[in-house]
């Protein structure tokens, strides 16, 4: 496994949440480069298991030569379909570090990083028909609007849409070098990377489907999880992170807690301490920690 790969954030902290027991069953439905699923293997027995999910083709290089381990090449949101096809119906702890791999921004070809010119792909699952360059050429303007605004946070979505609306009239805009040109008007000196960034992002998690996927997810969590089982998720922006805070406090994604007829308030998690961040140290040490925040709950 290279350690350029994916350089693993709040490592000791995640795992340390995790509470791992010697002959548990734990799901890291993140691998990646492996750096989480390692750790917590140096913490299992010899009777332990741990499965991991990644939906990426090239984490498949990373997989661990430990009989204790089983990766499994599919998105989290299938995570109770494929746990039960390996005979599990419970775990004791799930790990999730989400959003996108050193090594996927760094890999020019995938289209996911700003600093590269690069086809329109940022598909996360190489194998999925629909990738940028459908969202950016094929959504109608109200569609490709309400993806810049609800997942970019950018307020002008409507003009942006607009103006790519017209440009790919002319040509279809295949390359991220061409969005950029096109995105030009809308790109202040000194913020440029910032709006490019939130374009990115919008388009990113449109294609790849992730606020579903981890809706999804969670959703599943509180029947996969044994009683007392732990849960470690690191978001990176705060669409993820409050969906995630929702479902720990009420167990849906509205964030209050539904009652019996009784008004008795029934939710599966309980949160595990506060919110968790990166050290200055890990910031300076590794730049993309600096947005990561790490919460964990535990199954009532």
């Amino acid at each position: 496994m290279s350690s350029a790969y994916h350089n693993p954030v709040l490592l000791k902290e995640s795992v340390n949440g995790l509470a791992v027991k010697e002959n548990g069953v734990y799901v890291d439905v993140t691998f990646g480069g492996g750096g989480h699923s390692k750790e917590i293997l140096k913490r299992l027995g010899i009777d332990g298991k741990l499965f991991a999910f990644d939906q990426d083709e090239d984490a498949l290089a990373n997989a661990l030569d430990d009989p204790r381990f089983q990766l499994i090449n599919q998105n989290f949101r299938y995570l109770k379909q494929y746990l039960k096809f390996y005979g599990i119906q419970k775990v004791d702890g799930i790990l999730a570090d989400f959003g996108v791999s050193s090594h996927q921004f760094d890999m020019a070809e995938r289209g996911f990083s700003i600093r590269f010119d690069a086809d329109l792909d940022m598909r996360m699952d190489t194998k999925q028909k629909v990738s940028a360059f459908e969202v950016v050429n094929s959504y109608s303007q109200e569609d490709l609007a309400k993806v810049l605004f609800e997942y970019g946070d950018l307020r002008n979505g409507r003009a942006i849409a607009r103006a790519i609306e017209n440009a790919r009239r002319e040509s279809p805009i295949k390359t991220t070098a061409h969005l950029k040109h096109v995105l030009q008007p809308f790109l202040p000196k000194m913020k440029e990377n910032k709006v490019l960034a939130q374009v990115y992002q919008a388009i990113r998690i449109e294609v790849n489907q992730e606020m579903e996927a981890l809706k999804d997810f969670l959703t599943q969590v509180p029947e996969v999880l044994q009683k007392g089982g732990r849960l470690s998720l690191i978001s990176y922006h705060s669409l993820e992170d409050r969906l995630v805070k929702r479902f720990i406090r009420a167990g849906n994604f509205e964030g209050e807690p539904e009652k019996d007829f009784y008004g008795n308030i029934n939710v599966p998690l309980k949160k595990v301490g506060g919110l968790i961040v990166p050290s200055k140290e890990e910031i300076a040490k590794n730049n993309r920690a600096r947005s990561a925040k790490l919460r964990l709950a535990e199954r009532i």
